[in-house]
């Protein structure tokens, strides 16, 4: 293995985060699909084995799959097995799928999982996903935390006049289980969206009440701890100390690498490319990077 890559700003890079679909079995009120609306482009599971090969090369220690709904591809198995050895491998789902799959995705090589989780609510949960299924999702938390997918981590995004009443709920259904971890997600405020909600509030009402502030390695993002329960808040945007700490490079489902999530314009294209060929693409998107907010 070759020495980690650092870009310019001598930010390493050691997370790689794949989109292996752009399709999902929700409808999220609030979904943007990260720009990806091509579903029929999907890359190979040869291609993304490929990336993940030359990933392992330049140091990378960990890779997050994500989609759209990652469990849906049918060869979600095969990929985790192909993740190479001493990479360790998570995926964001929404749940769905999970309680039938959680043994198989364990055993397949698989670390942990985030779950997409917006609601307790089940008419609250419609409401934002379309679809009454949460009893599966929670089926699908019980089932990771039973096979050792852990830590679990629950991602709510946190939605204003939606949700945004629900986060003590969540905060006691995470209490006393050191395996979950809730995480309160600020949606980008993008298009003058308006679902988008300040964390401000709920930041300092967690700061005032917890036993113990963390500060997270990655993006110095916060921990609070706060009777027997652990919660982090995610708010990416006008966040500086969110990008100076950024270690990830995203893959498309199309096959695209990303230097940056926040930016359409600088994106180095990986289909088709093999080898030497493949690994200097990896490196023109290293390059690439640079801190979003500065």
């Amino acid at each position: 293995m070759t020495a980690t890559l650092k870009d310019s700003y001598g930010r390493p890079v050691t997370n790689l985060r794949i989109s292996l679909t752009s399709r999902c079995n929700l409808s999220c009120i609030y979904c943007h699909a990260e720009g990806e609306k091509n579903p029929d482009a999907e890359m190979s599971t040869q291609e993304i084995i490929d990336i993940m090969n030359v990933a392992a090369k330049f140091g990378i220690r960990s890779i997050k799959f994500t989609g759209g709904e990652p469990l849906i591809r049918p060869d979600i198995l095969e990929i985790i097995r192909f993740v190479p050895k001493g990479i360790e491998s998570s995926i964001t789902t929404n749940g769905i799928l999970l309680a039938d799959m959680a043994a198989d995705l364990k055993h397949a090589g698989l670390r942990r999982v985030n779950v997409s989780l917006d609601s307790l609510n089940p008419e609250t949960y419609k409401r934002i996903t379309g679809s009454d299924r949460v009893n599966e999702v929670l089926a699908g938390i019980d089932a990771a935390l039973k096979v050792g997918l852990t830590p679990v981590k629950l991602n709510m995004v946190v939605l204003h006049g939606i949700n945004d009443q629900e986060v003590d709920d969540f905060l006691a259904f995470v209490r006393g289980n050191h395996n979950l971890v809730l995480q309160l997600i600020e949606l980008m405020h993008f298009n003058n969206c308006e679902y988008h909600g300040d964390l401000n509030g709920v930041e300092c009402n967690l700061a005032a009440r917890s036993k113990q502030i963390l500060t997270r390695r990655m993006h110095h993002r916060k921990k609070y701890c706060l009777d027997g329960a652990e919660v982090e808040v995610v708010r990416p945007l006008h966040n500086t100390e969110f990008c100076a700490f950024c270690n990830r490079l995203r893959v498309t489902s199309d096959g695209k690498l990303k230097p940056c999530l926040l930016r359409t314009d600088n994106h180095v294209t990986i289909r088709g490319k093999k080898g030497a060929d493949l690994e200097a693409l990896f490196c023109e998107a290293v390059a690439r990077r640079e801190p979003f907010f500065k």
